[in-house]
């Protein structure tokens, strides 16, 4: 399985607003994004999904060093 692939597997979260993000940003910023950031959105792929939710959601303060894919991903809406 391409690495693609694999991601866009775990985009899927069960809830149409977290599929939506993350797929979202996987099919158009991640294409374009640096290795940091690349790998800073795996990781934030590795968050239970509660803790995801909350996140994107903004109902949980975003790790710092987060902050600006965190923005990225809602500026794909």
């Amino acid at each position: 399985m391409d690495e693609l692939a694999r991601l866009k597997w775990q985009c899927r979260r069960g809830t149409k607003e977290l599929d939506f993000l993350l797929n979202r940003y996987l099919e158009t910023g991640y294409l374009v994004a640096d290795q940091a950031e690349k790998a800073l959105f795996v990781e934030l792929l590795g968050f239970e999904d509660d803790e995801l939710s909350a996140v994107l959601m903004a109902e949980a303060e975003v790790p710092e060093e987060m902050e600006v894919l965190v923005g990225k991903i809602h500026s794909q809406l």
